[in-house]
């Protein structure tokens, strides 16, 4: 799904806007149509409606924001080990095998059936993040054929440039509330 379809906006969209929406196309339909046909034109909204239900039911599962801000918190007195384990438990509660990776840029590698993702987490206490380190996760991508990377990025900022690499070159960078969320589970 493209991200800026219509379904990916309400699905990011508080969940009662779909149900507004679905709403008013009914109303306009009561309104427009011929009497015989108003249950055909207030049909139309029913995937609307259906987007509406999985976002409310992903919006009523997602952790408050005090859990997220607290997990954050954690994390930053996480020693190296015990976030390997906590991303290493979400990982593997998401279908990933996960292995240790011996040296290099790369920490963590993910594998679900064909599909391989290489993650670089040993800097997640960093005050800034920038581009050295997403370069050398990249090369490993290449050298490696992963389909993807994940760069945990715990503390501190990304710099702009960096941001732009990830983004160009099929990073995924894990930061903040998306880190959070992750370990939440």
């Amino acid at each position: 799904m493209s991200e800026n379809s219509l379904f990916a906006l309400l699905l990011r969209s508080p969940w009662w806007i779909s149900f507004v929406l679905v709403a008013a196309l009914a109303l306009v339909s009561r309104a427009l149509l011929p009497a015989e046909y108003f249950v055909l034109g207030a049909l139309s909204g029913f995937p609307l409606f259906v987007v509406g239900c999985i976002a409310a039911w992903r919006q009523l599962r997602a952790p408050s924001a005090a859990k997220v801000q607290q997990m954050l918190d954690s994390t930053q007195s996480m020693p190296w080990s015990a976030l390997s384990q906590a991303l290493t438990h979400a990982w593997v509660g998401q279908g990933f095998d996960v292995n240790v990776a011996s040296k290099g840029p790369v920490d963590l590698r993910l594998t679900k059936g064909e599909q391989t993702i290489l993650v670089s987490a040993k800097r997640w206490k960093a005050a800034t993040h920038g581009i050295e380190p997403l370069r050398e996760l990249y090369n490993a991508m290449q050298a490696q054929n992963a389909q993807g990377a994940l760069y945990v990025a715990g503390q501190g900022s990304v710099s702009e440039s960096a941001a732009l690499f990830a983004r160009d070159h099929g990073i995924t960078l894990v930061q903040g509330p998306a880190l959070a969320a992750l370990l939440l589970g």
